[in-house]
């Protein structure tokens, strides 16, 4: 039988853990009742957020590709070529837009911001200027 992790939110506050789902977790662990157990414990790795996204692909992408020519897929394969490609090993790799946290996802942008401003004479405007309807 496969092994599931079960991850639980929560928040360190004055040294003591404040579980978002309190319930959930002590039935799971009622569960466990009687078993070894592993306990890690580690600060949260926030991935980007939807409106992080949504701000990527309709303005940044949109525009880079709109200016160069490019269908958006094309502009978000270029960008992360440009940008998260990593060296190790004997081949270069590319890493995917999707394991990037909040702060991560943020620096990417504003280095694609920087270089659409500086390199490609595009205007980038802050998440903060525009409105993006779903």
């Amino acid at each position: 039988m496969k092994k599931i992790n079960i991850i639980f939110d929560g928040r360190v506050e004055d040294g003591i853990i404040k579980l978002k789902d309190e319930p959930f977790y002590f039935r799971y662990l009622n569960s466990l009742n009687g078993k070894d157990i592993e306990l890690i414990i580690r600060e949260r790795n926030l991935v980007r957020t939807s409106p992080q996204n949504a701000y990527y692909w309709a303005v940044v992408v949109e525009l880079i590709a709109e200016e160069l020519g490019y269908d958006k897929e094309e502009a978000h394969e270029a960008l992360k070529f440009k940008f998260l490609r990593k060296h190790s090993g004997k081949l270069p790799s590319v890493r995917s837009t999707t394991d990037l946290d909040t702060k991560e996802f943020e620096d990417y942008v504003e280095k694609i911001r920087r270089f659409a401003a500086e390199e490609l004479n595009i205007n980038i405007p802050d998440p903060n200027q525009v409105e993006i309807n779903a």
